[in-house]
């Protein structure tokens, strides 16, 4: 049997509107499944979800579990 290893996670919450926001952003945040206000995903912890969420970092909060 495959061992199961606890993935890092990090909980995203979209607390910005992409309204007047470029593009890139926009499509940014429905990549990340966010697309409402105060939307949460809780996300693997990967170089490209952090990418992403640097991108739009204005528009989100970012809680990490302890």
């Amino acid at each position: 049997m495959a061992e199961r290893t606890s993935r890092r996670t990090v909980k995203v919450t979209q607390t910005g509107s992409p309204i007047g926001r470029r593009g890139d952003q926009r499509a940014t945040l429905i990549g990340l499944g966010l697309n409402k206000l105060n939307r949460a995903r809780e996300l693997e912890d990967t170089p490209a979800v952090r990418g992403m969420i640097d991108k739009v970092s204005h528009l989100v909060t970012v809680e990490e579990p302890e």
